[in-house]
């Protein structure tokens, strides 16, 4: 069998022997639009100097030579400057401080809630029982008791940012014995020096 040769496929047989080539194949022009470029939009060369600045300082948590009374001060100093440098920053430390197991349901804040993700604990400081604490005005200590050797509890009054604002918390710090936090002071519970979180809360 003989193979036909891309000539032939192009022609076809007249009689006679003769043979005259297919018309040519209409062209069809492609219009090939340039889309534009990542390079064509602005992009700043830069980002803020404030934002560089909270990303490249980490948030202040447990030190190993802070005292039961510094680490209660440090929270407070926090909570009370909430959002510099950045949205709830002060929050941030207190969960930092924070001595409860992530897996287990805390007594930190009275009742039993989960606070293994730090969206449920930030969403409790912003409780009407909590939010006082958040960019509080003033602050007093009422009273400090030793109740351990490793265990400091303190109970301070605050004066919120919002006009006749003012509740009392009740700090506990404990001493870590042993692991990777041993002699860390952190904290056991902050709790509402009167009903607390009366009714549940939507965390």
């Amino acid at each position: 069998m003989a193979l036909l040769s891309p000539l032939s496929l192009s022609t076809k047989s007249f009689a006679g022997g003769r043979s005259k080539p297919y018309p040519p194949l209409p062209t069809r022009r492609i219009n090939i639009r340039a889309c534009s470029s990542s390079a064509d939009v602005p992009v700043p060369d830069s980002l803020s100097s404030e934002w560089l600045e909270s990303r490249r300082k980490k948030p202040l948590g447990p030190r190993l030579n802070f005292s039961a009374e510094q680490a209660v001060e440090c929270q407070l100093d926090a909570l009370k400057f909430n959002d510099q440098p950045r949205q709830d920053y002060g929050v941030e430390v207190m969960y930092r401080f924070a001595g409860f197991d992530p897996f287990e349901r805390s007594t930190y804040f009275g009742p039993f809630f989960d606070l293994g993700q730090f969206e449920r604990f930030r969403r409790i400081f912003h409780h009407s029982t909590y939010r006082v604490l958040l960019g509080h005005k003033e602050r007093k200590v009422l009273s400090s008791l030793w109740v351990k050797e490793n265990r400091f509890k303190r109970r301070v009054w605050i004066q919120g940012s919002r006009p006749e604002e003012e509740e009392v918390f009740q700090f506990t710090m404990v001493q870590k014995i042993g692991g990777s936090w041993d002699g860390y002071w952190l904290t056991e519970s902050v709790l509402h020096d009167g009903d607390g979180i009366s009714g549940g809360v939507a965390y």
